[in-house]
């Protein structure tokens, strides 16, 4: 569940079409009893000084370059030090879905288990022992994802009620309908015996504490029905 990132920055310096950089004129001021005279008429120094300087503008330049990526790579892991807000992450519930859950009652079972649906499918009911195909987000109380097929990018695909998955998303499926979308409050002790560790940017999740998953059934393979 862990990802990581890397910053491939490549460097390279245009010299114009004679592969010779364009040096800026050098000019040495005149003096008066070792002393600068900003007033005095400047007098351009010989080539050799020119090239000199030219150089020594070029890995000016480079180190400048190098000194800027150096600060752009430190204030991006600052700011991942700092705790500053991550990136938004896909949902299957948005702002607008949040606030009509506020509205729609809550479904407790014998086991402890609560659900909402947030749509009511039209399609059959998953039988036990068969495969289903889902979308689902995994969250702690607090709304921290710790796990999501859409961040995967990929359909989670397993057999109902056979113990490939916790106790309490295997209850919360098997009475959903194909078209269905449903929050899952899933008990301790329905949940995860001995936790789950934390990943970067994931919340730990604690032995049997409980957990929130937000469920969309897709279809059931090898289960055809008509759609209205």
């Amino acid at each position: 569940m862990a990802s990581s990132a890397s910053l491939l920055l490549p460097i390279r310096c245009t010299f114009g079409k004679s592969d010779s950089p364009n040096c800026q004129k050098v000019y040495r001021i005149n003096s008066g009893v070792g002393v600068q005279s900003l007033a005095s008429e400047p007098r351009r120094v010989e080539a050799v000084t020119a090239k000199d300087e030219c150089v020594f503008t070029n890995r000016r330049n480079l180190i400048n370059l190098g000194l800027g990526l150096v600060s752009f790579l430190s204030v991006s892991t600052f700011a991942e030090a700092a705790g500053l807000p991550p990136e938004e992450k896909p949902k299957l519930c948005d702002d607008s879905c949040e606030k009509e859950l506020e509205n729609i009652p809550m479904i407790t079972t014998e086991s402890g288990l609560q659900y909402k649906d947030i749509k009511v499918g039209g399609g059959p009911s998953p039988p036990v022992g068969f495969q289903v195909a889902a979308n689902y987000v995994a969250m702690v109380p607090s709304g921290q994802i710790f796990d999501s097929s859409l961040e995967k990018g990929q359909i989670y695909i397993f057999r109902v009620g056979s113990g490939q998955v916790i106790k309490g998303l295997d209850e919360g499926i098997l009475s959903m309908k194909v078209g269905g979308k449903r929050r899952i409050y899933v008990p301790g002790p329905l949940a995860f015996p001995k936790g789950l560790t934390s990943a970067p940017g994931r919340p730990r999740v604690a032995a049997n504490s409980p957990v929130i998953f937000d469920v969309s059934l897709l279809y059931i393979p090898g289960l055809e029905y008509d759609e209205e």
